[in-house]
């Protein structure tokens, strides 16, 4: 068999198990969301997003307090993480030699890799304590520490993919480092940093631990972000450990909903991107 042939067949048997592997990957992640829409989008009614929840052991009812206390607590959440972790990601790819570079690249991952009951344990002794109340603002700090690592990273990266050209230009136009900075190289990145973003975002939608450390849960009508906070997450882990079948229901319509409110929101994302791509190249 000539070498050239046993490279064609190596290379063919390699692709294979590489698809193999990511089928083998992708197949729990295509269970659960289909177990997740089975049971879940059978679940949903009108009163689901109209009606607050019931008093225990009575039926009916839904989330609709839930529903708002996370679009809430999301916007919180990206108030505080967003501009720090795009300034951060800024700054480490324009002086990425640094010692105090060095230091914030450390730090956001090693807050990357931290478990997020830790974060929602920090927020309750940095926002918790000190006011002796729970609240949407410390929900709010607790998701935003989860997402600033990944902001940071995100930013950098997509920064750094920016041709030295466009920065080149800019500088030799006249403008000062600054300027060509958030006139040319941050807009160059915008739609990946948008992606980034969202990623980030759809990190935090999901998180359960430090909401119960901060936001905690608020059965009632609440928009006070200084008041505790109701939550599609905890809410949904709240009637999931209950031992009565209708939360159990409305913990699967919960469950769905939180994927159909990831899903939103990246396709409005793409949507996005795709309007800033035409944008850039007319």
């Amino acid at each position: 068999m000539r070498y050239a042939t046993r490279r064609k067949i190596v290379s063919r048997v390699a692709e294979a198990l590489c698809a193999v592997a990511v089928l083998l990957a992708l197949l729990p992640l295509v269970l659960i969301l289909f177990y997740v829409l089975k049971e879940g989008a059978g679940a949903l009614n009108l009163a689901f997003f109209t009606q607050m929840p019931k008093p225990v052991g009575e039926t009916g009812g839904g989330m609709a307090n839930a529903i708002v206390g996370t679009l809430i607590l999301i916007g919180l959440a990206g108030v505080f993480a967003v501009p720090i972790g795009c300034l951060c990601g800024i700054h480490l790819a324009e002086y990425p030699e640094t010692r105090f570079s060095s230091v914030v690249r450390f730090a956001a991952d090693v807050l990357n890799g931290v478990p997020s009951i830790v974060v929602g344990i920090f927020a309750y002794g940095l926002v918790v304590l000190p006011f002796k109340r729970f609240s949407a603002i410390a929900g709010g700090v607790a998701l935003g520490l989860l997402m600033i690592p990944i902001v940071v990273r995100m930013t950098e990266e997509l920064l750094r993919l920016v041709p030295s050209g466009l920065r080149e230009g800019a500088l030799a136009l006249g403008a000062t480092r600054g300027r060509a900075v958030f006139t040319v190289i941050v807009p160059a990145a915008l739609p990946g940093i948008l992606t980034g973003i969202l990623v980030a975002l759809a990190r935090v939608a999901g998180e359960t631990a430090p909401l119960l450390f901060t936001s905690f849960n608020n059965r009632f009508w609440s928009l006070d972000v200084t008041q505790p906070m109701a939550s599609l997450t905890v809410q949904v882990f709240t009637y999931a450990i209950s031992p009565y079948d209708d939360w159990h229901r409305q913990a699967w319509a919960g469950a769905f909903l939180l994927v159909m409110i990831i899903l939103a929101l990246s396709i409005m994302a793409r949507l996005a991107v795709r309007r800033l791509e035409r944008m850039n190249r007319g």
